[in-house]
């Protein structure tokens, strides 16, 4: 099958990868443009590594875009993680249209933070789609979906690189499969089951002690690896990493918010039914992450502060 591959980073490298290996033909690849400085995206890496025909443009959106699709004389599309608008009338224009991969159970979390938001918001499961993309945000028709549940200590980070990342790779072959064989699903999502979040940012991620315990804990892991939730420490942000879960403490032993314990383990917080004891910790803007007794060391935090 002639492909056309749009995409990025290391999600739309290991496609490309598959999609070789799978004795497909890729007649053309869309990365994002090389930054001034530093590495360019893994896809286009990957791509001048084969020696395949390579785009990177900023828009797709143009005459010469649509033009440039045509010309291609593609079987198929595959959006592998896409942050670009791809017009419908270039989604349209291969011989079986496009298919595109979004990290969540369509039509649930539609919207760019899907694996974030199924977390914070305390989902049993989230999963992979694969779908017929149109011009809505994520609405398309779904072609595959797989289904994994989601554990007590996943965080985003943890999910996506161990589960959701090779899941999708390999539901894409199949959806590739079932493309060639014919017998490719088109199934309308159920609007009355679609959600929709923005992206998950520092408005979303800052943490409420007078939430009760599992809600702050999801928010923690369902912002891990990023943004990262935040609480304040005098006049410092720290952000938290690496959280743990225990159930069952009364909320007059110590109050929400208060360090309860420092040791090998990590920093234990007290929450409104629970605690958490959190691994790695992050002071703002300070990029690196430190165990919570080197801040301890420092002589930052203690047992009796007061996260606020």
């Amino acid at each position: 099958m002639r492909i056309a591959l749009l995409g990025q980073a290391a999600f739309a490298e290991k496609a490309l990868e598959a999609l070789v290996n799978h004795g497909d033909e890729i007649v053309h690849v869309f990365a994002p443009p090389d930054p001034p400085a530093g590495k360019a995206d893994p896809l286009a890496a990957k791509a001048r590594e084969r020696g395949l025909p390579l785009s990177q443009p900023k828009s797709f959106k143009n005459d010469a875009a649509y033009e440039h699709f045509k010309a291609l004389d593609a079987d198929l599309a595959i959006l592998a993680f896409v942050t670009l608008i791809v017009p419908e009338r270039i989604l349209y224009v291969p011989r079986y249209k496009s298919i595109c991969f979004h990290p969540s159970l369509l039509p649930r979390h539609r919207g760019a933070s899907g694996i974030n938001w199924a977390i914070i918001q305390g989902d049993a499961e989230t999963g992979v789609t694969w779908f017929w993309p149109d011009k809505g945000i994520d609405t398309g028709p779904i072609l595959v979906q797989k289904r994994v549940p989601i554990a007590q200590n996943d965080t985003v980070g943890s999910i996506y690189f161990n589960t959701l990342f090779p899941m999708g790779i390999d539901a894409m072959v199949e959806a590739v499969d079932l493309i060639k064989s014919g017998n490719a699903p088109a199934l309308v999502q159920d609007e009355s089951k679609a959600t929709y979040e923005p992206p998950c940012r520092d408005e979303h991620a800052k943490i409420d002690f007078a939430k009760p315990a599992r809600e702050v804990f999801n928010l923690i892991r369902g912002c891990d690896p990023q943004p990262g939730a935040f609480a304040s420490v005098g006049d410092k942000r720290m952000r938290l990493y690496e959280a743990m879960f225990s159930a069952g403490r009364s909320d007059s032993e110590s109050e929400p918010g208060t360090i309860v314990a420092l040791d090998s383990d990590g920093m234990k917080v007290a929450l409104a039914g629970g605690t958490t004891t959190v691994k790695r910790v992050r002071i703002d803007p300070n990029p690196k992450k430190v165990a919570p007794a080197e801040l301890a060391a420092a002589g930052e935090i203690r047992v009796g502060t007061k996260l606020t």
